[in-house]
């Protein structure tokens, strides 16, 4: 049970100890309430009021700017296909180096956006970013030749590179480590809605030009950029810093989610959750944590791991609507983008099943060696079969194994990772080497290897196999370490306060 001392709430500038003491005592009572009498009944209770407020309040938010996310980055391979290179005069591999540009500018800015987060909070930094894009997603509809093409997605590179690691970090401190995997599929399911909505909405928009001197591939800039820059400010609205800032809860449910967080009261008592992601923004930065997080046995093969089946879903968004086209299941290239809607769908509910399960047995990297498989047996077969029906469905089986795997590899270094700069530093680190996959997957796929593009299949497979291999490595590493925690191993670090902690255990 919670008492004042343990508490260390520490108010923001202007603030005085009365407030401190004022909060503490709340904290207090709410422990009181939850420890005595039906106890656990009535912390699962207050617990699952605060995370349906939290869930239909923050993640319906988060999935808006994930979705803009993908819609402006994937946007380019359904332009690609109704007259961009031609309009502009550029080759394919001019096309595909502004795509890799897009994928550098993104890499290098993930990290400072990470430790950039904590100054300016999460309330204004992730909308501000969604603001920018968005105006640059619109700067493509206005593009005439390579030169402005390449510079555009440099600068939308730099932009959105944020947004993803941001969103993790933020989570990390509004849920426990057993809730986030959910959480997350919950809003990276907003990614592969986001191929079927923009599939549907690319056909809808096409169809405005040419008008106003503007090609229709145009107006899908146009258009989707001025959409992301109102879910921006949608996000400025709702989003809150913090569950002690949350309009939407109570005080005692503010201080109650606090206390949660810290694995000290109700059905997480005990937990090996003690340390505290709320205050966490009182930890002042330490070289010595970003170390920690980068010279790490976990981020490193999860991020490898994460680099193989980015490399395959980054290429199945940009060139899906292209490979389909190839298949001529139709001959009309607007019909090919509402075909290219279904394997997203199809991966959508598996991917929130998959999350769920993941959080209810809490595991990570076990749930994927699982996963994996699928995504492999479609790559293996589209890359081998010629039958156009056949390598559709493909297409349906490669979507679900690869982003049904996304929530699981996503979330297990935050899990793993204790100490606000030490998983900020893990988080950034494990997507800027998992969006390298973006210089794999602009290339795989040149128009000289259609219609079967069987050398772009044969690279993602074995970069498929591989992930499958360092997950069980990763695996059997969290494993080994469980162990030398329970056997005293790590009992020079008992105070640490982080994921050193022999009571922190690692998920595997």
């Amino acid at each position: 049970m919670s008492t004042a001392r343990e508490y260390q709430y520490t108010p923001g500038k202007g603030s005085g100890d009365t407030e401190a003491e004022a909060m503490a005592d709340k904290v207090e009572r709410v422990g009181v309430a939850v420890g005595d009498g039906d106890g656990d009944a009535a912390a699962a209770g207050l617990a699952r009021r605060i995370l349906f407020k939290m869930d239909t309040r923050i993640l319906p938010v988060l999935s808006l700017l994930f979705l803009c996310s993908f819609l402006d980055r994937t946007n380019v391979g359904n332009a690609k296909i109704i007259g961009l290179e031609t309009d502009l005069a550029i080759t394919n591999l001019q096309y595909n180096q502004g795509l890799a540009v897009f994928y550098a500018t993104y890499i290098a800015s993930e990290l400072p956006s990470n430790l950039v987060l904590k100054k300016v909070t999460p309330k204004i930094w992730l909308p501000l970013l969604t603001i920018i894009w968005g105006i640059i997603t619109m700067c493509l509809g206005f593009v005439r030749n390579f030169g402005s093409f390449f510079a555009v997605r440099a600068l939308l590179g730099i932009a959105e590179g944020g947004l993803l690691p941001g969103m993790v970090l933020y989570l990390s401190g509004m849920y426990t480590r057993q809730e986030m995997a959910l959480r997350i599929g919950i809003f990276y399911t907003a990614a592969s809605l986001s191929g079927a909505f923009g599939g549907l909405l690319a056909r809808g928009l096409s169809a405005i030009g040419p008008r106003g001197g503007l090609e229709g591939w145009r107006w899908i800039f146009i258009i989707e950029g001025l959409l992301t820059v109102l879910a921006g400010l949608v996000a400025y609205v709702f989003l809150p810093t913090n569950v002690l800032t949350a309009s939407f809860l109570s005080e005692e449910e503010k201080t109650f989610a606090a206390e949660r967080l810290q694995g000290r009261v109700g059905v997480h008592s005990g937990s090996p959750d003690r340390f505290d992601p709320v205050h966490e923004r009182e930890e002042r930065f330490k070289w010595s944590e970003v170390y920690r997080g980068v010279f790490n046995l976990q981020v490193w093969l999860s991020a490898t791991a994460y680099f193989a089946i980015l490399s395959g879903l980054y290429s199945f968004g940009l060139f899906l609507p292209t490979i389909i086209n190839d298949l001529k299941i139709t001959s009309d290239p607007n019909q090919s983008q509402l075909w290219s809607v279904i394997p997203y769908a199809v991966a959508t509910p598996v991917t929130v099943f998959i999350a769920f399960l993941s959080d209810r047995l809490k595991l990570r990297g076990v749930m994927m060696l699982f996963t994996l498989p699928v995504a492999i047996a479609g790559y293996a077969t589209i890359a081998n079969v010629a039958d156009p029906h056949v390598r559709f469905g493909m297409t349906c089986i490669m979507a679900i194994g690869m982003y049904s795997s996304v929530p699981c590899v996503l979330v297990w270094n935050s899990n793993n990772s204790a100490g606000h700069y030490k998983r900020a530093t893990t988080s950034a680190l494990q997507l800027a080497i998992a969006n390298a996959g973006g210089f794999v997957a602009t290339f795989v796929y040149p128009n000289a290897d259609g219609p079967l593009y069987h050398r772009g299949h044969t690279i993602i497979l074995g970069l498929l196999v591989y992930a499958w291999f360092a997950v069980l490595a990763n695996v059997l590493w969290c494993a080994k370490i469980n162990r030398d925690k329970a056997s005293g191993k790590h009992d020079q670090f008992i105070g640490s306060g982080d994921d050193r902690e022999p009571s922190f255990k690692m998920i595997l």
